[in-house]
């Protein structure tokens, strides 16, 4: 089967969010689907989209609000409570166009997942792709220098901000030492690898965020996910270690694991990318099917 895509729009916030609307079959239940750390739609998540859809499934593929075709300033302000609304305002527009919803997040999205399914108590099934659980994890993870360097200029830009300064940016990936949110040896390859040939992209978020990802552990609401979670697990993960997203998993009532022997940017290309979404549509098919 091969689906119409269409743009649309809906509201979050008091602005508009920008997504594609893959129309699935008559009644599908609706894949709601949104990126990680700075991400935008274009990264790939057309393909995993394109894959779901071919097997009848209607998707709702989002941008974050200050990011890619979605409205919002100051651009690339990565607020994790406002990304938190958006995925309640997908969900709810998602619900326009269908009884059953599937939440579907990769990497920081990953971890918004976990969360928005508990706050929600309602959706059907969950996908937690190489999910962001645990800010300490992440942080102990980091090289120490970095770590320091990322949360001094983290501080600038939140002070700055509130003496009404212009805003300082950081690096969303760069090379191992770099001052970035992730600088591990596959990190600046492995994400921009995700970008089709000739975008634009702006490898960059408000520093701001620096001090509050090592706050957040969305994993921990991983016991209040009743309904069905596949986690899907990247064994040599640089940047959300597979460890703690195990842990947090076996909380998960219904929760189940798949684990693979690649790296955290590997699942998104190639044979890695294929075992994962054929692994994801088995999911799919057995706890909500078309």
């Amino acid at each position: 089967m091969t689906a119409d895509r269409v743009d649309v729009r809906f509201p979050s916030g008091g602005i508009e969010c920008a997504a594609w609307f893959y129309q699935g079959a008559a009644g599908a239940p609706v894949v709601v689907m949104g990126h990680g750390l700075g991400g935008v739609k274009e990264m790939r998540l057309d393909a995993f989209a394109e894959k779901f859809a071919a097997q009848g499934y209607s998707c709702l593929v989002f941008d974050y609000r200050h990011f890619g075709g979605s409205d919002g300033e100051p651009r690339q302000l990565l607020d994790i409570d406002e990304q938190l609304e958006d995925w309640a305002a997908a969900i709810a527009f998602a619900r326009t166009r269908a009884e059953k919803i599937v939440l579907w997040g990769t990497s920081f999205g990953g971890g918004h997942v976990i969360v928005a399914a508990a706050r929600d108590g309602h959706v059907d099934a969950v996908i937690s792709q190489c999910p962001f659980t645990d800010g300490i994890a992440s942080a102990l993870a980091t090289n120490p220098l970095v770590a320091v360097r990322v949360t001094a200029r983290a501080l600038r830009d939140k002070l700055g901000s509130a003496l009404g300064r212009a805003p300082r940016t950081i690096p969303l990936a760069d090379k191992p030492g770099a001052t970035a949110l992730m600088s591990s040896e596959d990190a600046l390859d492995g994400y921009l690898a995700l970008l089709p040939s000739g975008a634009s992209f702006r490898n960059e978020v408000l520093a701001r965020v620096g001090l509050d990802i090592p706050l957040r552990r969305p994993g921990r609401h991983a016991s209040n996910v009743t309904c069905p979670i596949l986690f899907t697990v990247c064994e040599t993960d640089t940047v959300a270690p597979a460890k703690a997203t195990l842990r947090h998993a076996a909380r998960a009532p219904r929760g189940e694991v798949m684990s693979y022997p690649d790296g955290h940017f590997a699942i998104y290309v190639g044979d890695a990318f294929e075992r994962v979404v054929a692994d994801q549509i088995v999911f799919l098919q057995r706890v909500v099917p078309v």
